[in-house]
C-alpha cells in the first residue's frame, strides 16, 4: 500500500491504493475489497432503522470491513437531532463492542458529538472526515482524541493549510470523497504544505494506518 484513501464513494481499484469505500447498509456491495459500512444522518429512513442495522452487524466482523461510517450528526437533516444522536449512539457501542474505527461526518453538531464520545468513553479510534474547520475546532477535536481526514476541502480552500500544517503528523489521514481528483493530487497538496516528500508522507500515513486500522490482513 503506497497510497490510503481513507473515505470515498467512487472505488477506482489502482494498483497500490487502499481505498476505504463508504458504504451504506440498503446498496450494500460485496465487491469491495475494503469497506467502511453505516448510517448516514442524512438518509435515516426510521422505517428500515433496525434492517440497517442488522446489516451492520452482519458485515462488521468481517476482515473487509475496515471501519463504522460513515455516520455522524447533521443539523441540515430533517431527522429529529435527538433521533440522529441515538442512531449515532448505537454505531459508537458497536464500533466500540468490534473494536473498529468509526468515520464521522458532522455538521453544526461538533460540541455534541465531542459530549457524546466521553459520554460513551469510546476508546476506538474516531476520524472526523473532510475536515474543513477552523484551527480552534481542530485543536478542541484533537484534545479530545480524534483524530481528522483531510481532502475536498485542503484541494478547494487555501485557507485550510495553516490548519492541517499544524495538525499533528499521528492524528490525520487524507480522502477524496467525491472529488473528481485522485488521491495522488490530495497527497501531492498535502506533501507540500507539511513541507515533506511524498514518500514521507507516505510513511506518516503508513505509521497512522497501523495504528488505528490494527490487525487488519491488507493485501494491497
Amino acid at each position: 500500500m503506497n497510497y490510503f484513501n481513507l473515505h470515498t464513494h467512487v472505488y477506482t481499484n489502482q494498483g497500490g491504493v487502499l481505498e476505504l469505500v463508504n458504504q451504506y447498509p440498503q446498496e450494500f456491495d460485496a465487491s469491495f475489497p475494503y469497506y467502511s459500512i453505516g448510517i448516514h444522518p442524512l438518509f435515516i429512513n426510521e422505517e428500515r432503522l433496525e434492517s440497517d442495522f442488522e446489516v451492520i452487524e452482519q458485515k462488521i466482523s468481517s476482515s473487509s470491513c475496515l471501519a463504522i461510517g460513515e455516520c455522524g450528526l447533521d443539523k441540515r437533516s430533517e431527522t429529529d437531532f435527538e433521533v440522529q444522536l441515538a442512531i449515532l449512539e448505537r454505531q459508537l457501542l458497536l464500533a466500540e463492542k468490534h473494536q473498529k474505527p468509526v468515520v464521522i461526518h458532522c455538521v453544526h453538531a461538533f460540541q455534541e458529538l465531542v459530549e457524546l464520545k466521553n459520554k460513551l468513553k469510546i476508546t476506538t479510534p474516531i476520524l472526523i472526515h473532510g475536515f474543513s474547520k477552523k484551527e480552534q475546532l481542530a485543536k478542541q477535536l484533537l484534545d479530545n482524541g480524534f483524530y481528522l481526514s483531510f481532502g475536498k476541502n485542503l484541494l478547494r480552500n487555501p485557507e485550510l493549510e495553516t490548519v492541517f500544517e499544524k495538525t499533528p503528523d499521528n492524528r490525520f489521514f487524507l480522502e477524496t470523497d467525491m472529488v473528481e481528483e485522485g488521491i495522488h493530487e490530495v497527497y501531492a497538496l498535502a506533501a507540500k504544505y507539511k513541507k515533506i516528500t511524498i514518500t514521507e508522507l507516505q510513511q506518516i500515513i503508513s505509521n497512522n494506518f497501523n495504528t488505528v486500522f490494527t490487525n487488519k490482513q491488507i493485501t494491497k
